[in-house]
Order: structure tokens, then C-alpha cells, then sequence
């Protein structure tokens, strides 16, 4: 009778737990995993930006979606693209990964870095701004950034000036920055770490 209780008592609890997860998740929400390995190009730029790579967030509140809210992400995501040329960093900086904020050119984690400092300068939490790598169709890797709000994961890439839903893109998303840690990255879905490309 003890052990029925108890696992009644379990499933309600877990029942509860689902249902809160699944409140607090919108549908089209990426569904994260465990803690895993950083980019090697963003564990170097942490080592010339510790500050930037320690922020914990207690508060992981996703945004309030409005009209407000996406008329400025595309703004932003179409001054962005239109303002930082397409270079490798091969060609800027002789290397093959070197995520750094861009001055005038960059490739996609340099966009998405820049397109991060402007929203959190206009007071968005680093929990609502996910640096994320994926695959692209055509197997290349690729870096674009992460806007978490109540009405989905929206994602800023410097491919396109259309912002779209994350299941919308047609990429295979494999890891982005943790909610609660700028430091930590935690995975997506299963597969091995990307290289992360320049802009093609």
C-alpha cells in the first residue's frame, strides 16, 4: 500500500513538473540538453573577455514577444548585415577561428556578437541572448544568435535579413550559451561540435 502511495505520489509530481516545463516553454522553444563543450572560438574569446563570459542570471524569464519587439530585431538584424562586410578570419585575422566584435567586417559569430552588445546595451538580459551554432544544409558550420521570448526562440543570422522562428530555418541547431551562465554552453540536439565557418 506504502509503495502504491509512493508511486502515486511520484507521478503526481512529475505529472506537475511536466506541465510546469511545459508552461513555461512555448511550443516552438528549442529543447536544450545537458552541459557541453564551448566553441573553441569562444573559450579564447572568454579568456580576452572574462567579464563577458561570467554573467549569471537568476532571472531566465523569456522576453515578452510584441510588435515592438520583432520591428526592432529586424531593424537591427537588417543595419547589422547591411553594416559589417563579409570576411573570413582567415582573411582579417590569419586564423581559422577568432570570435571578436567586428569594427567593419566579420563573419557570422562577429555578427552575432555585435547584434548581442546592442541588445543588452538596450537592457535585454544575456539569458534572452544565446549565441548558437548549427549546421546548415549544406553541412557547413555556422554561428547566429538567439533571442529567447515567450512566443519562441527568434534567430538573428547575418544569411538573411528575415528573422525567423528557429524551426523555421531548415538548420540543424547542435549547442547555444546556457540561460543562467554566459560561460557555459549546454547541447540541443546530438552531434559532434561544429567548426564554426566564416560567411560564405
Amino acid at each position: 500500500m506504502t509503495t502504491r502511495k509512493s508511486i502515486a505520489a511520484l507521478c503526481a509530481v512529475a505529472a506537475w513538473t511536466f506541465s510546469a516545463g511545459s508552461a513555461w516553454a512555448h511550443p516552438s522553444a528549442m529543447m536544450t540538453g545537458s552541459l557541453t563543450s564551448q566553441p573553441i572560438g569562444h573559450y579564447e574569446f572568454c579568456k580576452r573577455n572574462a567579464s563577458e563570459c561570467s554573467i549569471r542570471t537568476r532571472d531566465v524569464t523569456p522576453l515578452k514577444m510584441s510588435t515592438e519587439l520583432l520591428g526592432r530585431l529586424k531593424k537591427l538584424t537588417v543595419t547589422m548585415n547591411q553594416a559589417i562586410k563579409p570576411k573570413s578570419d582567415l582573411e582579417l585575422y590569419g586564423k581559422e577561428e577568432y570570435w571578436t566584435y567586428p569594427v567593419d567586417a566579420g563573419d557570422c559569430e562577429d555578427y552575432a556578437l555585435a547584434k548581442r552588445r546592442v541588445l543588452m546595451e538596450d537592457g535585454i538580459s544575456a539569458s534572452n541572448l544565446l549565441l548558437t551554432v548549427l549546421r546548415r544544409p549544406n553541412g557547413d558550420g555556422h554561428a547566429v544568435l538567439t533571442v529567447r521570448t515567450d512566443g519562441g526562440d527568434i534567430v538573428l543570422d547575418n544569411l538573411t535579413d528575415t528573422v525567423l522562428n528557429w524551426d523555421e530555418t531548415g538548420y540543424t541547431y547542435l549547442k547555444r550559451q546556457a540561460i543562467d551562465h554566459t560561460g557555459r554552453w549546454v547541447s540541443i540536439r546530438d552531434g559532434d561540435t561544429p567548426l564554426v565557418s566564416s560567411v560564405h
